[in-house]
């Protein structure tokens, strides 16, 4: 069965979004999580070498899932459009990379910062998830975040998704680093009892 990409039925510009508009993405999120991790296990053990993944929320189970993942990275040449838009929006001039993700790479990171999200709350069951909405500067502001790490949250689609992603892309990290990740975060968990 070929991977079927995620379509959020929202823009995704969280901070033009009402707040009603920004609790039905929190749901949706939720609703479609369950799902898009068994797509994800599914995709992994669909490739050869990696038939017996075990989608198991096991620390261990990432350093397969983070290897596999590296395999996976895709980008593709930005248009003159798109560069042109980036550029629009620059306040100051900085050099913008002419690739970028895939939309297979970009719904597999999403994909796995979800798995990685249930990696961290199965062996860490203090965590919770939340949505910030007080203030549009934040930068997770409307995302969902689990909190449990005293006073910083963790938005796993960003940080063990897309910023992993670009790390793989550019070569400046290994599939390793989905482990050193869920290593860094879980020493930060703060338990409420």
């Amino acid at each position: 069965m070929p991977y079927s990409t995620i379509q959020p039925p929202f823009t995704l510009k969280l901070r033009e979004m009402p707040k009603t508009e920004l609790h039905r993405y929190y749901h949706w999120f939720m609703d479609v999580l369950p799902q898009r991790v068994t797509e994800l296990a599914a995709a992994v053990r669909e490739t050869p070498g990696f038939e017996t993944w075990p989608a198991d929320f096991t620390p261990a189970s990432l350093d397969t899932l983070g290897q596999w993942f590296a395999g996976q990275v895709e980008t593709r040449k930005c248009t003159q459009e798109e560069l042109k838009a980036i550029k629009d929006r620059l306040l100051f001039p900085i050099d913008v990379p002419t690739d970028e993700l895939t939309n297979r790479t970009l719904s597999l990171a999403m994909d796995i910062g979800m798995y990685f999200s249930q990696v961290l709350m199965h062996n860490h069951p203090d965590l919770k998830w939340e949505q910030p909405l007080n203030d549009k500067r934040f930068a997770e502001y409307g995302q969902p975040c689990l909190s449990g790490f005293g006073p910083v949250s963790l938005n796993p689609i960003r940080n063990a998704g897309h910023v992993f992603a670009h790390a793989l892309a550019s070569k400046t990290k290994t599939g390793k680093r989905l482990r050193e990740l869920y290593d860094y975060w879980a020493e930060r968990v703060q338990p409420t009892s």
